[in-house]
C-alpha cells in the first residue's frame, strides 16, 4: 500500500496555454448501448482489464459503467498530483461511503472524508509514530513466534502450508495484540475466529461496489445473510476491544498519558478537550486497523515469499542477511529487524510489481484538470497503481525482481530509484496509508521467522501454475502453498 497538498489545483495541469480534452472525448473499450462496458468488466481480474486498457488507449482513457462516466488514470505523474490533492480536491467515492453505511460499517479514517478525516487522522497518527510501535513490539514478537510454531508443526509432518490463509491469521493476531491489546490467538485455533468474519467484508465492499444492480436490498441471499452475521460478530469484537480498553485506562490513569497500545493512543486522543471524536469513530478505526493490517501485510508477504522461491540468488541473499544478523530467530529484536535492509528491499521490490492495493477510486470535488483532461465536479477517477511501475519507459528491466533497485552500494539508507517515483503501494500525498512503518515491521518479523528457523523446501500451486491473481478489494495470491524444513 501523500504528505503534501497542492497549493492549487493548476498542480494537476501541464500548462496554462494545453487545450484540455473532455472526457467523453477519450478512447476507450467500445460498450454497448445503455450499460457501456459495465457487461465486459471480469471483477476478479479487473486490475488487469485496466492495465490492459491502459496499453491499447494510453494512461488516459475513459470508461462508461452504466450512466456514469469514468476517468482512468494509468500515468503515475497524474497519479500522485489526484492522490496529494486529497482531501481538498479529491474523496474517498460517494458510492464506497453508500456501500460502506449501508453494511452498518462504522466509519473510520481510510472511509472518512472531509474534516471527519482530518479529525480521525490525527487521532490515528497519535498511535502509529515509531516510539510507540516500539513499546508495542513485544506483543507482535509474541505472535511472530506462535507463527514459528505453526510452521514448525507442519515442518514435522511435511504438510504444505497454506500460505494466504496463515499469513492472514499472523497480521489478525499481530494488529489485535499490538494495536489493541486483545488476545485473538487464531494461529493457535483452527476453529470459528474473528478472521474468518474479517475476511468476508472487503470482498463484500468491492462486489457490490461493481454490482450493476443492488440486488441485495430487494432479495436478501444466503450470502447477503452470512455477510450480516460477520458484520455483527465484527462489531461486537470491535466493542469488546473498546470495553477492554477503557476498563485498562480507568485502572491505570497513566495510560492516557503512556498508552500501551494503539487503541489507547486512540482513546486518549478522542477523549482530549474539543477532539471531535466519539466512540463510534473510534469502533470505525478498530475495524479500519483490522481490515487494511489483515489482507495487505499478509497478501504483500505471500507474494514475497513466491518471488523469493522463484529467484534463488535473491532468496540466498536474504535469507544470509537474516542469519547474519538476527541472532535468535526464535526472538528477533527490533534492533535486528531495523537492519535487515536487503528483505525490506524485497518487500518493496514485491509491492511494485504485485502491489495489493492495484487501484484506487477518488472523486472530484470541485471541477479541476488532471493532465491535459477536464474533470468536472463529482467525476469518478480509477488509478491504476501498477501500469508505469511496470513499464520499461520508466524502470529500467520493469519485469524483473530485482530487490538491489532499492538499495544504494547495498548499504543501509538507501534510495530507490525510478521504482520510487512510480511505485506508491502505500498512496501519496496527506491520505498516505499511517500504518506503513508498521506494516514494514511485520513483513521483517515474518520473513525473519521463515528464513531464520526454517529452509525453504518448496512453493508452489495445485496445479503449478504460477499463483493467480485474484482481486477482491485487495489482490490476493491464489492457491500458494509452502513446504519448509527446520533448521537443526
Amino acid at each position: 500500500m501523500e504528505n503534501t497538498t497542492l497549493e492549487s489545483t493548476s498542480a494537476t495541469v501541464t500548462t496554462a496555454a494545453t487545450t484540455l480534452r473532455q472526457i467523453d472525448a477519450l478512447p476507450g473499450p467500445r460498450g454497448l448501448p445503455v450499460v457501456g462496458n459495465l457487461l465486459q468488466i471480469d471483477t476478479p481480474r479487473l486490475h488487469q482489464q485496466l492495465e490492459g486498457w491502459c496499453r491499447e488507449f494510453g494512461p488516459f482513457f475513459k470508461l462508461q459503467l452504466g450512466s456514469r462516466l469514468v476517468l482512468v488514470l494509468g500515468d503515475h505523474a497524474a497519479t500522485a498530483s489526484v492522490l496529494r490533492d486529497r482531501p481538498d480536491g479529491f474523496r474517498r467515492t460517494a458510492r464506497l461511503e453508500e456501500v460502506w453505511t449501508e453494511m452498518k460499517l462504522q466509519p473510520g479514517v481510510f472511509g472518512a472524508n472531509g474534516d471527519v478525516w482530518k479529525r480521525q487522522r490525527r487521532m490515528v497518527m497519535a498511535g502509529f509514530d515509531p516510539a510507540h510501535v516500539k513499546r508495542y513490539y513485544p506483543a507482535m514478537l509474541t505472535t511472530g513466534q506462535r507463527l514459528g510454531k505453526r510452521w514448525a508443526l507442519a515442518a514435522q509432518s511435511g504438510a504444505a502450508i497454506d500460505l494466504q490463509a496463515d499469513l492472514m491469521r499472523y497480521t489478525v493476531d499481530a494488529i489485535a495484540g499490538l494495536a489493541f491489546g486483545a488476545e485473538v490467538n487464531t494461529l493457535e485455533s483452527d476453529g470459528d475466529v474473528i478472521q474468518q468474519h474479517l475476511d468476508k467484508i472487503f470482498p463484500a465492499v468491492f462486489k457490490r461496489l461493481l454490482a450493476p444492480l443492488p440486488t441485495w436490498r430487494y432479495f436478501r441471499s444466503p450470502a447477503d445473510r452470512r455477510l450480516e452475521r460477520s458484520v455483527a460478530a465484527v462489531t461486537e469484537a470491535v466493542a469488546g476491544f473498546i470495553r477492554q480498553a477503557r476498563a485498562r485506562m480507568q485502572a491505570d490513569p497513566s495510560l492516557c498519558e503512556r498508552p500501551g497500545n494503539l487503541l489507547e493512543a486512540m482513546i486518549a486522543a478522542a477523549d482530549a478537550e474539543d477532539s471531535g471524536i466519539d466512540d463510534a469513530q473510534v469502533a470505525g478505526n478498530v475495524l479500519t486497523m483490522l481490515l487494511a493490517g489483515e489482507d495487505t501485510t499478509a497478501n504483500t508477504v505471500a507474494w514475497m515469499i513466491d518471488l523469493l522461491w522463484r529467484h534463488p540468488a535473491a532468496l540466498a541473499r536474504a535469507t544470509a542477511e537474516v542469519r547474519s544478523i538476527v541472532g535468535d530467530a526464535h526472538a528477533p529484536t527490533l534492533e535486528e529487524l531495523t537492519q535487515l535492509d536487503y528483505v525490506e528491499a524485497c518487500a518493496h521490490e514485491t509491492m511494485r510489481l504485485k502491489p495489493v492495493a492495484p487501484l484506487v477510486g477518488v472523486q472530484a470535488l470541485r471541477d479541476t484538470r488532471v493532465g491535459d483532461v477536464q474533470v468536472p465536479t463529482g467525476t469518478v477517477i480509477l488509478n491504476v497503481m501498477r501500469h508505469d511501475s511496470v513499464s520499461e519507459s520508466h524502470v529500467p528491466n520493469a519485469a524483473a525482481f530485482e530487490p538491489e533497485r532499492w538499495l544504494v552500494q547495498g548499504g543501509p539508507g538507501a534510495q530507490a530509484s525510478a521504482a520510487k517515483r512510480t511505485s506508491m503501494p502505500f498512496g501519496a500525498g496527506p491520505r498516505i496509508c499511517p500504518g506503513r512503518y508498521l506494516a514494514l515491521l511485520e513483513m521483517k518479523l515474518a520473513m525473519a521467522t521463515l528464513l531464520g528457523r526454517f529452509d525453504i523446501a518448496s512453493v508452489d500451486t495445485p496445479d503449478g501454475q504460477p499463483a493467480r491473481e485474484h482481486l477482491s478489494f485487495t489482490m490476493t495470491p491464489v492457491g500458494l502453498r509452502m513446504r519448509v524444513r527446520e533448521r537443526s
